[in-house]
């Protein structure tokens, strides 16, 4: 029977907060549908496994914590009957070297793009206000474990809503080049509309600029030495002059940090397509241990006009942006993604994946500690299986 993916993972965690209103999704397969029909790489002849079982083991492992194929394996040979009939393994349990032949070749644009247009339909993003346009951070992060003496880490660009920290698309970028090039296709995937994406100074592109606002979206871009007339522009407005706006407090990793926003409306001549603000974000941070303290100038460009954003909306997508990069760190703490070594073939990336879609699903539910939650469904197999049935 059909079930909302918000019901469902708030019966998981008594404690989340799941009040937003969840968006009324299209008519969608169940996630284990979605994953089974993934393209299979593998020949017919000799399968003894199903795609889709096979990619739902790997999913409700990660859920529960593992973090390696040896773990995943593990895993399935641990797992109960119930647990073992509902994720389809009738036979014996498939050994890691198995999993790792299977995901080195995966087709990783059509397992993200699956995922990516499944949790799309099905994620919500608490905003403040639910006319706000949507901030969508598109940030990158190597794969360090993925490297060996032949080839350079695996380096993937992604793009997740703001306020739930849910990736909802993912790109590889290409060997001996950078994320410049990865962004536009991983961005044509989406209706910008309504949408702010928010990246850091290597995306400050015109060229990414005028797509963005040509496919109906809004811009929110960090400006840095590699737009030096841009930078030198900015720093030359009349900050002194322009009263502060936004004063904000946070404290978050063993630090406390205050920024302080002032927004300018800027004439024709800037140098950059269809920018109507800049934004000054100067941040002091306090280290609560050492107590030493850092300051830090940073400007940023934008379309937003006044009636789009207030000051304390930009603030809300800089705050956004920045948290979003905590996801890196959550792969590396909590899944120990750089000492990962899973190295073959597209394998590093479809293990990616399916952090990125085992975190997004967590955060739907409300859940803060993401180590808490893999214990929770470290422990209980049955909650983790049951996200597979989801469908709206």
């Amino acid at each position: 029977m059909p079930s909302s993916l918000i019901n469902v993972l708030a019966r998981h965690c008594e404690d989340a907060d799941a009040s937003w209103p969840p968006v009324v999704p299209a008519d969608l397969a169940s996630l284990a549908q979605v994953l089974a029909a993934v393209p299979d790489p593998r020949r017919v002849r000799g399968r003894r496994y199903r795609l889709g079982a096979l990619l739902g083991l790997c999913l409700v492992a990660v859920l529960g914590g593992a973090r390696s194929l040896a773990r995943i394996a593990r895993y399935a040979a641990e797992a109960g009957p119930e647990v073992r009939a509902e994720l389809g393994l009738s036979r014996a349990a498939p050994n890691a070297s198995t999993l790792g032949r299977l995901l080195a070749r995966m087709d990783g644009d059509a397992l993200d793009d699956a995922v990516g247009t499944w949790i799309t339909h099905h994620a919500t993003d608490p905003v403040v206000d639910e006319n706000a346009l949507v901030g969508l951070a598109v940030d990158g992060k190597a794969v360090p474990g993925s490297r060996t003496s032949d080839t350079a880490a695996v380096h993937l660009l992604s793009a997740a809503l703001h306020g739930s920290q849910t990736v909802i698309a993912q790109r590889q970028v290409a060997a001996k080049s950078n994320e410049i090039p990865a962004l536009a296709p991983l961005l044509a995937r989406f209706d910008l509309r309504g949408v702010v994406v928010t990246a850091d100074a290597m995306h400050t592109q015109r060229t990414t600029a005028k797509k963005i606002v040509a496919a109906g979206g809004h811009y929110f871009l960090v400006v840095k030495g590699n737009q030096k007339n841009l930078h030198k522009q900015l720093r030359r407005l009349p900050w002194r002059q322009i009263p502060l706006l936004v004063r904000t407090r946070t404290t978050n990793h063993g630090r406390r940090e205050v920024r302080n926003l002032k927004v300018c409306t800027v004439q024709a001549g800037l140098l950059f397509p269809h920018a109507v603000h800049a934004v000054e974000i100067k941040r002091r941070r306090v280290s609560r241990k050492t107590g030493k303290i850092q300051t830090k100038t940073v400007y940023a460009v934008t379309s937003l006009t006044p009636d789009q954003a207030s000051p304390a909306r930009m603030a809300q997508l800089v705050q956004g942006h920045w948290s979003v990069e905590a996801l890196h760190h959550i792969g590396d703490v909590t899944f120990t993604e750089d000492a990962s070594r899973v190295r073959t073939g597209n394998a590093p990336r479809v293990m990616a994946t399916l952090r990125n879609l085992a975190i997004g699903l967590m955060r739907q539910a409300g859940w803060a500690n993401i180590a808490a939650t893999a214990e929770h469904y470290g422990s209980r197999p049955d909650h983790a299986t049951a996200l597979l049935k989801i469908t709206h």
